[in-house]
């Protein structure tokens, strides 16, 4: 299969959108994303870019896409984060999930980041087959937190 591992455009946002989509119905939460093109045209592409992603193009049309943006760990200094790495269902199994992989990895290199980082769910074994066949660690004794935005507003008022 024939692709091609590049930086993503502005005018990539819509078909990142839809890849975006695509995970949140494979990790079952059809309805989480509330994010629009817009959004990731402003914050990607804006005055002070929040992140950079990464798409892999196959005649035209974005077979995956992987979003990282720079983090600060007390232990290690500078850090990358992968939010996502997506391949769409049609693309599976074809190398694009390592190529991206390994473009975000590239990126980390040449910016000097001493780890990377992400989250994986406990279900979704054949990611994380991938990823500790690659040499990554996955950290079974901790948990993920978020707080959102009504709870940040109740804190940061209160």
């Amino acid at each position: 299969m024939d692709f091609l591992i590049r930086k993503a455009t502005v005018q990539d946002m819509p078909e990142v959108l839809e890849l975006i989509k695509e995970l949140a119905v494979f990790e079952k939460e059809p309805d989480a994303v509330q994010i629009t093109t817009e959004t990731l045209k402003e914050e990607g592409f804006g005055k002070t870019p929040m992140f950079t992603c990464f798409v892999a193009e196959s005649h035209a049309t974005l077979a995956g896409m992987a979003l990282v943006y720079p983090r600060f760990s007390t232990w290690k200094g500078k850090a990358l984060h992968l939010e996502d790495l997506i391949v769409s269902q049609p693309y599976r199994g074809k190398g694009v999930g390592l190529a991206l992989y390994k473009e975000v990895m590239r990126y980390a290199k040449q910016n000097q980041m001493n780890r990377v980082q992400w989250e994986v769910l406990n279900w979704n074994t054949p990611a994380i087959d991938f990823y500790e066949n690659t040499g990554a660690k996955v950290l079974k004794d901790w948990h993920v937190v978020h707080i959102h935005s009504d709870e940040i507003s109740k804190l940061a008022t209160g």
